[in-house]
C-alpha cells in the first residue's frame, strides 16, 4: 500500500510540484484474534497507514483486503455495510465523543445509522456499557462527566456496538496515566479474548506494544524496516532502528540499566517529501558509520528489501546488514 498527499503550488492555478511519501509501499496482514502492533516515531506514517486499512484516506496505490474482498475499489454501498466489521478507536478519548450529547446517544449512533437500534436497542447500549466496565445508570451523563480512562471506554463501547472483527487502536492509552492505561489494555485483552477480535495497535509506547501485541511491525519513514513475532522482535531485534528504539525501554533493574549500553540516534528525520535513496535509515544510522566506503555504498544505492535475515520468515527486517543483538 502506498499513501501520498500532493503538494500544491501558490497562486491562483495551483499546480501539483510534489508529494508527501507518506506510506511507501506497506504490506501486513492480521489473523483473527491477534493483534499487530504497529511502532515507530512520530511522522513515520502510523496513524496514515491505520486510515487507510480503513478507506477513511484513499490510498494512492495497493490493495486492502478484507476477508477476501477489495476495501479500495468497494462502491460506498458496500463499504458503508463492511464498516460494521471493520471500527476505529481514537487517540484522544475527549476529542473524539461529541461533548453535546449523552453516552447513551453516543454509544447508540452507530446503530440508528446502520439501522439496528429498533427494538432492544437501549438494552443493547447498557450491555455495552457494562462489558467495558461501564456503569449504565451513567448513561444520561455528558462525556466531560467522566475521567480519562472511563471516556476511553465509552468509545471502545462505541466501536463494538457494530460486533466488529477488526478494531484499529490508534494510540488508545497515550493520552491517560499510566495506571488507568492499564485498565484499559486489560478490558481489551479480555474483549479479544471474549470477541475473538482482530487488532491493528498503532502506538510508540514499546513497553504497552509489547505487552499487547502477538507481533510487531515497525515503521521509519514510510516503510516497515522490521517485522515478526513480539517475543522474538523484542528479544533479538535485526534491525539498527528497532535495536535503538527498544534500547530506550526503560528496565525496572537499577543496576541492569546503569550498566546497559543506550544506542542514540543522531539527527533529525529526514523529509517525507525528499527521503534519502538506499535505506532511508542510513543518514542516522549508528551501524552505517562504522561501514568500509564499498560497504557503505551498498547503502546509499539500493534498498534493502524486507525479507528474512537468518532467524525464518516469521522475523525479516529491511537491513543490508542485519544484526541481531540482545538490548534488554
Amino acid at each position: 500500500m502506498v499513501k501520498e498527499f500532493p503538494i500544491k503550488s501558490a497562486g491562483i492555478i495551483r499546480r501539483t510540484v510534489g508529494a508527501v511519501h507518506a506510506v511507501s509501499g506497506v504490506s501486513f496482514d492480521i489473523k483473527p484474534g491477534e493483534t499487530l502492533g504497529l511502532v515507530g516515531e512520530s511522522g513515520c506514517g502510523k496513524t496514515t497507514t491505520s486510515r487507510a486499512v480503513l478507506h477513511l484516506q484513499p490510498a494512492t496505490s495497493g490493495q486492502v483486503r478484507f476477508e477476501g474482498q477489495e476495501v479500495t475499489k468497494m462502491p460506498k454501498g458496500r463499504l458503508r455495510r463492511l464498516r460494521r466489521d471493520m471500527q476505529l478507536v481514537f487517540q484522544d478519548p475527549y476529542a473524539s465523543l461529541n461533548p453535546r450529547i449523552t453516552v447513551n446517544e453516543i454509544i447508540a449512533e452507530p446503530l440508528k445509522i446502520h439501522g439496528l437500534f429498533g427494538d432492544g436497542g437501549q438494552q443493547a447500549v447498557a450491555e455495552l456499557m457494562r462489558t467495558v466496565g461501564l456503569n449504565p445508570e451513567h448513561g444520561n451523563r455528558f462525556p466531560h462527566e467522566f475521567s480519562g480512562g472511563q471516556r476511553q471506554r465509552i468509545g471502545i463501547a462505541r466501536a463494538l456496538a457494530l460486533r466488529p472483527k477488526v478494531l484499529v487502536l490508534d494510540e488508545p492509552v497515550s493520552a491517560l496515566d499510566v495506571s488507568i492505561q492499564a485498565g484499559v489494555i486489560n478490558l481489551l485483552e479480555d474483549l479479544q479474548d471474549e470477541l475473538g477480535l482482530a487488532y491493528l495497535f498503532v502506538a510508540h509506547d514499546l513497553s504497552v506494544v509489547r505487552h499487547i501485541a502477538d507481533r510487531v511491525a515497525v515503521m521509519y519513514l514510510g516503510k516497515i524496516v522490521e517485522i515478526g513475532p513480539a517475543d522474538e522482535l523484542f528479544e533479538y531485534p535485526l534491525h539498527p532502528y528497532t535495536q535503538a528504539l527498544i534500547s530506550a525501554i526503560p528496565i525496572p533493574d537499577p543496576r541492569r540499566e546503569r550498566q546497559r549500553e543506550r544506542i542514540i540516534i543522531q539527527g533529525d528525520v529526514p523529509s517525507p517529501v525528499n527521503p534519502p535513496s538506499g535505506c532511508r535509515f542510513r543518514t542516522r544510522c549508528p551501524k552505517f558509520l562504522t561501514l568500509s566506503e564499498v560497504d557503505s555504498q551498498k547503502c546509499v544505492n539500493e534498498e534493502p528489501p524486507l525479507v528474512e535475515r537468518g532467524l525464518g520468515a516469521r522475523h525479516p527486517a529491511a537491513c543490508h546488514y542485519a544484526e541481531g543483538a540482545r538490548i534488554l
